[in-house]
């Protein structure tokens, strides 16, 4: 079942909860949605919803890939599909297709976007794409696997990198904060802090 509009809704209610100062800046999104436009299509202009992944590994780096479209190291992420049933699904999927990390290795954090940022998008003639916005819903996931076979038709290489090169300040404290609650919660139970491997799912 495609991603659908009351979906879209929920998950950026879900959000605002818990981050209500960023409601101005989210304001276009809910401007588009009450306009009844389809947000999961990357033909709706002036922006669209895209979904994106926030891995934590074992050392508590975070993975980035470098996208060959724009030649900047990213977060793993991208357009939704009619194939994803939710925006957690599509940033998955994603994330499995870009850094050929299988889905049974990756662990999710929550339900809701740990962070959603608006960001411009040049033009891209090649694709008859005039200069846009991505909705960007990023969700935290986390494994204790490595970098497997990446899409090379849009990567060309990924790495683990430290929580300083995060380029995003609100993104970069919103991790900080769950990498410090996690060491807390572990500290608290006699475990191991994040730097050793995290449960596998299913296990």
């Amino acid at each position: 079942m495609a991603i659908t509009a009351d979906h879209i809704r929920t998950t950026l209610a879900g959000y605002l909860d818990q981050h209500p100062e960023a409601k101005t800046e989210l304001g276009v999104v809910l401007g588009l949605l009450d306009d009844g436009a389809d947000l999961t299509s990357r033909k709706t202009l002036p922006g669209h919803v895209t979904a994106g992944a926030i891995l934590i590994g074992p050392d508590s780096r975070i993975l980035h890939i470098l996208h060959n479209a724009t030649g900047k190291w990213l977060l793993p992420g991208g357009h939704l599909e009619a194939s994803d049933g939710t925006l957690l699904q599509a940033a998955g999927r994603e994330l499995t297709e870009e850094t050929g990390i299988p889905p049974h290795v990756v662990t999710p954090h929550s339900q809701t976007p740990l962070h959603i940022d608006v960001h411009p998008i040049d033009a891209n003639p090649a694709k008859d794409e005039p200069a846009h916005h991505h909705f960007d819903f990023r969700f935290l996931f986390r494994t204790t696997a490595d970098i497997g076979e990446l899409q090379t038709e849009e990567v060309s290489d990924a790495a683990w990198r430290d929580i300083d090169e995060v380029t995003d300040p609100t993104l970069r404290h919103l991790i900080a904060a769950v990498l410090l609650d996690a060491d807390s919660d572990a500290a608290m139970n006699g475990q191991l802090p994040l730097a050793e491997p995290w449960p596998i799912a299913g296990e």
